[in-house]
């Protein structure tokens, strides 16, 4: 098994965990909100057979240090990089992580060689619905009046989770990572500043081959989203995994893993 390199960067103001294990190019992992590193536990060792494959905790979630002031999240992605001399690599971004790489792509040119956007948002500026809206509203507001456990059932309780909890085994990891999440960000104004115009007002632009992966049973919102990312961003396509929801890369990860792996070997070989 590849060693497993763990660490604490002092990158950008702030303090950023990370593992990193395996060599090869290099491909980084990106994590959805409210979860953190382990979401990636069925990729990152598989991957690292491989590539040099790099995971860590966004700004604010897991063991990674909270916001104090205004932000970049792709230019922390960036600074880890860096912190692990990986000038490029294959960007794989989960829900915010899928945002986080497009920005990337579009602020720090040439740091990312493809894309994989899994169940991927796009931040502000992403024309989210008003369901949507209303359920993170209520999400923050009873973290703020109840308490975050309080905050964090109701989040796994929404339409989100639903699929994944229906798998007993995996859906009790993705409890244990959702009730350790401090809320941080929803009991606070997230200092996070959006690049002007917004990445998704500049979908064109986005010209690193592109792999667009959603789950059958996603929200509507990330179904609509992977619609408008294949449509939009030149060099793209799109997989929808059957059986799954937001959480794909958990709730199937044989089929997950094959679909990753193949699209980067047909990188490897251009």
């Amino acid at each position: 098994m590849n060693e497993t390199v763990t660490g604490l960067a002092d990158v950008n103001g702030t303090r950023i965990y990370y593992e990193i294990a395996g060599s090869g190019h290099p491909v980084v992992l990106n994590h959805g909100g409210s979860l953190d590193t382990r979401m990636w536990d069925d990729q990152f060792e598989l991957f690292a057979r491989r590539y040099r494959v790099l995971r860590y905790d966004l700004r604010g979630y897991g063991r990674s240090a909270v916001p104090d002031g205004p932000y970049s999240r792709a230019g922390d992605l960036a600074a880890i990089m860096d912190h692990v001399d990986i000038d490029h690599a294959y960007q794989v971004g989960m829900s915010m992580g899928g945002g986080i790489v497009i920005e990337l792509t579009l602020t720090h040119p040439g740091r990312a060689d493809a894309l994989v956007l899994v169940g991927s948002g796009l931040g502000r500026g992403g024309r989210w619905s008003r369901e949507w809206r209303d359920l993170s509203e209520t999400r923050d507001r009873i973290t703020r009046e109840e308490g975050v456990d309080a905050g964090n059932e109701y989040w796994l309780g929404s339409h989100i989770f639903a699929p994944v909890l229906e798998r007993p085994e995996v859906g009790r990891r993705v409890r244990e990572i959702v009730m350790a999440y401090s809320g941080w960000l929803w009991l606070n104004e997230d200092p996070h500043v959006t690049p002007e115009p917004p990445p998704a007002q500049r979908l064109e632009q986005v010209h690193a081959p592109t792999l667009v992966m959603v789950g059958e049973r996603d929200i509507p919102d990330c179904l609509r989203i992977a619609e408008l990312l294949e449509e939009r961003i030149p060099d793209s396509r799109k997989v929808v995994l059957p059986g799954v929801g937001h959480a794909s890369n958990m709730e199937d990860p044989d089929s997950f893993n094959e679909t990753v792996l193949e699209f980067l070997a047909e990188l490897d070989r251009r």
